[in-house]
């Protein structure tokens, strides 16, 4: 065992532009107002009127309450435009962090069309828990643990997972990521059905 610290993971980078034209795109399929779909969110209309103008910088919570509330996933809030070869290096990426806990999350792949799934890479430190509220309903959410050690899964039924470990459970019902050791790092394939 090495007596090097692990390195930090890398700050949240959204681009607003991005979510700005997602949330408009979303809102307006759905038939919303912006005083409709903060109320649906829970969210201040103010804050949703910034984000739609590109501006503040939101977090995983705020995003996820507003993907929930349009009934869409969270990475149609998120995706970037996809080149015809997409690599994204190790640190790079459209990446969210938690207001609630130590949880950065790197959307690696977003669900494409016939395709409904989603896919990140997770990074998660001690001390806090991810809480995570319901996605929208048919959610299955897959983890492989790539280092570190977490608890996770549906509240009543989290498992813990090292380095290696698969598991499936249902996140269309809430449930909590908690990392117990430090560098944690795990895949997670979000399956909208």
């Amino acid at each position: 065992m090495s007596d090097t610290p692990a390195p930090s993971p890398p700050p949240s980078r959204l681009p607003l532009d991005w979510i700005a034209a997602s949330l408009r795109r979303e809102r307006t399929r759905a038939g919303l107002s912006l005083t409709e779909l903060a109320k649906r969110a829970g969210i201040a209309k103010s804050t949703l009127s910034q984000l739609e103008g590109a501006g503040g910088n939101p977090s995983m919570e705020t995003i996820w309450a507003l993907a929930v509330a349009l009934g869409v996933p969270f990475s149609a809030l998120v995706e970037p435009p996809a080149p015809a070869v997409q690599v994204i290096r190790a640190g790079e990426g459209p990446t969210v962090h938690s207001e609630q806990s130590s949880y950065l999350a790197t959307l690696l792949s977003a669900s494409p069309p016939g395709a409904r799934r989603d896919l990140y890479y997770v990074w998660l430190e001690p001390g806090t828990v991810r809480d995570s509220d319901p996605h929208i309903p048919g959610t299955v959410e897959h983890i492989v643990v790539s280092a570190g050690k977490v608890k996770a899964g549906p509240r009543g039924e989290s498992v813990e997972l090292e380095a290696g470990d698969y598991m499936s459970y249902r996140g269309d019902l809430p449930h909590a990521y908690e990392a117990l050791a430090p560098g944690t790092k795990f895949v997670l394939v979000m399956q909208h059905v």
